[in-house]
This record gives C-alpha cells, sequence and structure tokens, in this order.
C-alpha cells in the first residue's frame, strides 16, 4: 500500500488540526521511512520477484525490526512519546501513534502472509494485493477520503497553499501509477535509495502544510 498511507496521514488532520502535515505522513509512513536503512544495512531482506504478487513485484523476505508488530507497538510509543515530550499535548501524541499502527493493520490487509507479529512469530497477511481489482479501489477510496478530510479542516493562506498542495497529490498519484505500471527495480539498493526518497514527501507536507491554516472552530 503507498497512497493508502498517505491517505491516513490526510485524515489524522482533522482530529489533530494543530499537527503539520509533515509530521502526519511522517507517522503515518513511519515503518516505510525507516524501512529502506533496514534493507541498505542488509538488516531488511527484500528480493525483486515479479509475479511474487499480482499488484507489486517485491518479495519482503524479512523485515522484523520495522514491520513486526511488537516493532510496530514500541515505534508508535517511541514516536508519540517523542511528540508528547516537544509539544506537551497528550491527545495529539496519540493521535500519532495510532497513525504508525495504521501503517500495519493497512499493510494486513494487502500485504500475502510476510508480516510477523514479532520477530521469528507468525506471519500475517491478508493478500490483497492479489486481487487488484479490490486493493487498487481500496487504496484510492482511503486516498480521496483522506484529501477529503484535510481539505475541509483547512484553508489556504496563499496560493502556495493552493499549489503546494495539490502539486503534492498530484505527485503521489502519479508514483502510484508508476509503482502499478512500471518496470521493476533494477537491484535492491535501488529500493532502499527510492524508499529514503519519501522523506522528500515529509518535507513536502511540511511546506504545503504552513501555507494552510485550520478552518475547524477550536
Amino acid at each position: 500500500m503507498f497512497i493508502g498511507h498517505f491517505g491516513a496521514g490526510l485524515a489524522g488532520k482533522k482530529a489533530g488540526k494543530k499537527i503539520s502535515l509533515g509530521t502526519l505522513f511522517m507517522a503515518a509512513q513511519w515503518l516505510d521511512l525507516i524501512w529502506p536503512i533496514f534493507v541498505l544495512l542488509n538488516i531488511g531482506i527484500v528480493k525483486i520477484n515479479p509475479g511474487d504478487t499480482k499488484t507489486t513485484p517485491l518479495n519482503f523476505v524479512s523485515y522484523p525490526f520495522s514491520h513486526s508488530l511488537l516493532f510496530v507497538l514500541i515505534w508508535a510509543v517511541l514516536f508519540g512519546g517523542v511528540y508528547y515530550l516537544v509539544k506537551r499535548n497528550l491527545k495529539y501524541s496519540m493521535l500519532l501513534g495510532l497513525l504508525v499502527v495504521s501503517h500495519w493493520i493497512l499493510d494486513l490487509f494487502v500485504h500475502r502472509p510476510d508480516l510477523p507479529l514479532y520477530p521469528g512469530g507468525a506471519l500475517q497477511g491478508f493478500g490483497l494485493w492479489n486481487y487488484p481489482l479490490i486493493e487498487i479501489p481500496l487504496e484510492i477510496i482511503i486516498f480521496i477520503i483522506g484529501i477529503y478530510l484535510y481539505v475541509s479542516s483547512t484553508k489556504a493562506k496563499d496560493k502556495t497553499g493552493t499549489f503546494a498542495f495539490w502539486g503534492l497529490i498530484v505527485f503521489l498519484t502519479v508514483i502510484f501509477i508508476m509503482n502499478l505500471v512500471g518496470p521493476p527495480p533494477p537491484d535492491t539498493n535501488a529500493i532502499g535509495f527510492a524508499g529514503l526518497g519519501m522523506w522528500l514527501i515529509v518535507i513536502w507536507g511540511y511546506w504545503a502544510d504552513k501555507h494552510r491554516e485550520s478552518n475547524i472552530k477550536s
């Protein structure tokens, strides 16, 4: 899942109006933001296997420290805890922790059984990546709902607030389509470095959100 996770981050603005979209994206995509680091360090193992599922050529062999449920819960507590130490807002800290966990839950629906409950533990996954006529519309719906909730919760302060946000939406949509129809990556290092590029989307989220403001009454 790709834009579905960003949809969850966008939706978080409804409940966390003072949280930057960049931070919401970081929480919702935290597992995939740290996963490339493990791949490049050969701690996480992914293989390029076209046909492994009908939607993605990637075979996620092992990623216990980013995508096991146990570590997801640890990351969620750490993420929310750091935010609380900085902002002293328990409600928003819990929201961000839940967004971290939401990543594993959404992945659970689309991955084949490759998500461990704990390192070395039983593998879980409902396998919707093998049913693209279900998975792709589901992911698009989550993304659209997220866009609606974000737009209904904010308004642009200037032209940058409009163009930066909608440019981000178009960019995410293009990447989503390219992931579906483009060729598989050449090697695992390419996967790792491309994954690190997702941090740029987080930065884009901060930039766009800085030029928007909440229209939700306190």
